[in-house]
């Protein structure tokens, strides 16, 4: 049975931060141009399409252009990384990581390091590149429990090469992560190994709620902080620390990324049920084969829809019950009540950062916030 009033007590205190998000975005009247010619690595198509179709802005920064070169060094980094004498584990690590990927962990880690003075690239690639290739560990292994048959717009690694081969290279790539985190001080290490502590977690979590229909508010924002958040959260904390930001600004970095890392997950959330298969590179719904506590499936669950809660429960659903609990959850109130969510949690992270010193690291961790509250992929 479903628990009544998951909403929970947060949603009174993003208010104030919502508010401060909606006048940043109301006031912006001028357009977001990329300076595309002058760009010596290519655009991710996640940002370009983001401020193609979204709403344009007053002051806007291109988050990709303001760390374009070191990201062009953690894509080498990440293709270097992957070199094995035993080939599998090179093609099946390819497979994914040259799949694209819109790379935004390591881009809110290059982001917050800029926005704290930080000068040095190689005080920095590195530990970017160990968040990223912790994020595509988890993307094979995450594939594993959940039977995914896509990623990425084609088919998933766990399909082409099998389970064995699957986990062994999500492994592999863990272990390359800390082959970078490694070069850093202890205080780095140890808050990188937090992260993959809380992403087991977060996971184990899951599972726990998987058609599970007494799940609440409170035990998805429990599983997110840990499964999604974790990463956004080290980036950021992480960049400002080694940029030489003081203790106290290292810990609203940290909430930053919390708080940005809620919000990306959120969307995500909505777009499994009204995005777009072309654009999110695999079906729609998977959440509800999966049996997986998304936030519109538990703001649904709530509001006692009888076709969501017989799909989310059913250990194989049919695809004609998928698309009824789809089409009950778009027609009802969950993806508005989410989008507001994710955009209170954008909020909190805009309000974070507003105050600091301005800097074109700043700007971009700014825009961010709302590339990825507008995405549609």
């Amino acid at each position: 049975m479903v628990k009544d009033k998951i909403v929970p007590r947060e949603q009174l205190d993003l208010s104030q931060d919502l508010c401060h998000f909606a006048c940043y975005l109301v006031l912006s009247t001028e357009s977001f141009l990329f300076q595309e010619s002058k760009r010596k690595t290519p655009i991710p198509s996640f940002l370009a399409d983001a401020v193609r179709k979204g709403p344009s802005f007053k002051g806007a920064i291109d988050p990709f252009n303001c760390v374009a070169e070191e990201l062009e060094l953690v894509e080498q980094n990440l293709k270097r990384s992957i070199r094995s004498s035993e080939k599998a584990l090179t093609e099946i690590s390819s497979h994914l990581i040259y799949g694209g990927g819109k790379r935004i962990r390591p881009m809110v880690t290059l982001l917050a390091f800029k926005a704290f003075g930080g000068k040095k690239v190689e005080d920095i690639v590195d530990i970017a590149t160990a968040i990223e290739l912790i994020h595509t560990a988890t993307l094979l292994h995450d594939d594993i429990i959940d039977g995914a048959e896509f990623r990425r717009g084609k088919e998933s690694a766990y399909k082409k090469f099998g389970l064995k081969a699957t986990l062994v290279t999500g492994d592999f790539l863990f272990i390359k992560a800390f082959e970078f985190a490694g070069k850093f001080d202890d205080t780095v290490v140890q808050w990188t190994a937090d992260a993959c502590t809380r992403l087991t977690e977060g996971e184990m979590l899951q599972g726990f709620f998987n058609r599970n229909t007494d799940v609440t508010f409170e035990d998805y924002l429990e599983i997110v902080r840990r499964k999604t958040a974790s990463l956004f959260q080290t980036g950021a904390r992480v960049g400002a620390y080694l940029a030489g930001a003081n203790p106290s600004v290292v810990k609203k970095m940290d909430q930053y990324g919390l708080n940005l890392g809620i919000a990306f997950q959120m969307i995500d959330d909505v777009l499994d049920i009204v995005g777009h298969k072309e654009l999110l590179g695999k079906p729609i719904g998977m959440d509800l084969r999966d049996g997986n506590p998304s936030l519109p499936i538990i703001l649904a669950l709530n509001a006692r829809q009888k076709a969501v809660t017989e799909a989310f429960e059913c250990s194989q659903p049919t695809n004609a019950e998928i698309r009824e609990a789809i089409e009950a959850i778009s027609q009802g109130t969950a993806i508005q009540q989410a989008k507001t969510f994710s955009k209170s949690y954008a909020g909190r992270a805009f309000t974070l950062i507003r105050k600091l010193p301005p800097s074109l690291g700043r700007n971009g961790l700014k825009t961010l916030v709302q590339l990825i509250v507008e995405r549609d992929f």
